[in-house]
């Protein structure tokens, strides 16, 4: 399957609120594949990109953003808490 773009800062509102911010993320471990697959579940992603400690994952609406949210708060991934 495809890989979602790298590209999660654009600016227009409607990018915004379909944006998930994953923090406390262990990027030592968990990789750009890896946070695709977990939150690929919720909706399609479109953006995915990942940083120290956090990513950013960009749906193509916000109620699969939401969805993710709430779905992931809080789950353990690799040792840390998200």
């Amino acid at each position: 399957r495809a890989m979602a773009s790298n590209v999660t800062n654009k600016t227009d509102p409607r990018s915004l609120n379909s944006r998930v911010f994953i923090g406390n993320l262990n990027t030592l471990v968990v990789k750009k594949s890896d946070v695709e697959a977990i939150f690929s579940k919720y909706g399609k992603i479109v953006g995915c990109s990942v940083h120290k400690g956090f990513a950013f994952v960009q749906y193509v609406n916000e109620r699969n953003a939401r969805a993710a949210v709430a779905g992931e708060d809080g789950r353990m991934i690799a040792g840390q808490v998200l």
